[in-house]
């Protein structure tokens, strides 16, 4: 049914549950699979995740730093799905919007499905800090397959 299955990841433990479960459905629709990291650009004050402990780096500086990090999210991803006997191919991209990025990749690599992780963030954590799952689901005229 589906030929080519974009699946986001940020390297977390949900992420890779998702990634887990995206391979084997790419496997049994004999699909594709596109694997996609957003990363944000580079500000004043630049996420943890990248930089390690708070230090002032440049722009280069971190613009390497959340490529090597997004090309090791990416490598679980395409080495599960190389195993797994399914092409892979991922795609790096720099975006303060991770959904529009999400969504602007799977129209570009003529995806015909999304699958993606809930973090299952609710209440205060859900408001605060959105969801790019939700903004995927709401804005997406990909179909997209959420898991938990």
């Amino acid at each position: 049914m589906f030929k080519n299955v974009l699946v986001p990841t940020d390297g977390s433990e949900v992420s890779t549950k998702a990634v887990k479960q995206a391979v084997e459905i790419a496997k049994a629709m004999n699909a594709k699979l596109v694997a996609v990291h957003a990363y944000p650009a580079y500000h004043a004050v630049v996420l943890y995740e990248y930089i390690g402990p708070l230090d002032v780096m440049n722009k280069k500086e971190y613009t390497a730093n959340a490529k090597a990090a997004a090309e090791n999210f990416l490598a679980t991803v395409t080495d599960a799905a190389r195993a797994a006997g399914v092409e892979a191919e991922s795609v790096i991209v720099e975006s303060d919007v991770p959904h529009e990025a999400i969504i602007k990749t799977a129209k570009r690599r003529k995806c015909d499905l999304i699958i993606m992780a809930s973090h299952g963030r609710r209440g205060m954590a859900g408001i605060l800090l959105g969801s790019v799952t939700q903004k995927v689901l709401t804005h997406s005229d990909i179909p997209v397959l959420v898991l938990r």
